[in-house]
């Protein structure tokens, strides 16, 4: 793996051809947790992938669409208008510089542009190949290895916590934060700020009665461990073979 870290006579001793842009986020995670825990995990996922195909791996960008949080003070949410103009610009750029494959991941839940940009990009640009990473069961997996199956959470609850305290165990205040959403918030999740569902913008719940610091932080490297490694696994076969499909090589 090679990185923006290197020298660019590193970057071009390596020879590789393929870049990971991954996107994070700066959005609220309750009252206890801090706002860029998105961004850590995309790094996460960038290295892993840089690895996995021996690529060269960019700075997270760590802003996404984050509307149904922008009410809570100090979250940035950008349109995926300006996002994927953004994206599109770098392809572009290591495009001129010899780069032809390109892997996106990113860290934020509520990114729908995601799919989108990929059908968009590899349809407006030929000569390239943009893919994602394949999740199909990997999260379910990843909790059942964790013991966590069927877990009812979406944003900033048990898995949330136990991500901070594997990636940033200094910045977390184990509080009681969170409640049980009910299922018949769901329909208005993309239409209405979440802090007018959820009693504190926590969609899930947590006590830290109910696991010591040790457990959660197991928890937490266990989970995206596994869960990244198995969305890493056919990267590289994922990546050839449409490689092949689409540009015959």
């Amino acid at each position: 793996m090679i990185s923006y870290r290197n020298s660019t006579r590193e970057v071009a001793a390596s020879e590789t051809t393929i870049a990971i842009l991954s996107v994070g986020a700066t959005e609220q995670f309750g009252p206890y947790l801090p706002m860029h825990l998105d961004t850590l995990i995309a790094e996460k996922y960038a290295e892993a992938f840089g690895e996995a195909l021996d690529a060269y791996v960019l700075p997270t960008l760590p802003f996404n669409t984050s509307e149904e949080h922008a009410d809570q003070i100090g979250t940035v949410t950008v349109s995926p208008t300006v996002l994927m103009a953004m994206l599109e610009e770098i392809i572009v750029n290591l495009r001129r510089q010899g780069f032809t494959q390109f892997v996106l991941c990113n860290g934020h839940g509520g990114a729908y542009w995601e799919a989108a940009f990929v059908k968009q990009m590899n349809y407006k640009h030929q000569d390239i190949v943009l893919i994602t990473a394949d999740r199909h069961l990997a999260w379910e997996e990843a909790l059942e290895e964790v013991g966590l199956v069927g877990l009812n959470e979406r944003h900033a609850g048990l898995l949330s916590v136990s991500a901070a305290m594997w990636l940033c165990p200094e910045l977390v205040q184990l509080k009681p934060m969170g409640s049980e959403v009910p299922a018949s918030n769901i329909p208005y999740s993309d239409t209405v700020f979440w802090s007018q569902l959820t009693a504190d913008g926590c969609w899930g719940k947590f006590d830290p009665a109910d696991y010591t610091r040790e457990e959660l932080t197991s928890i937490g490297e266990t989970f995206w461990t596994s869960f990244i490694s198995k969305r890493s696994k056919h990267l590289k076969e994922t990546l050839a073979a449409t490689r092949k499909l689409k540009l015959g090589l």
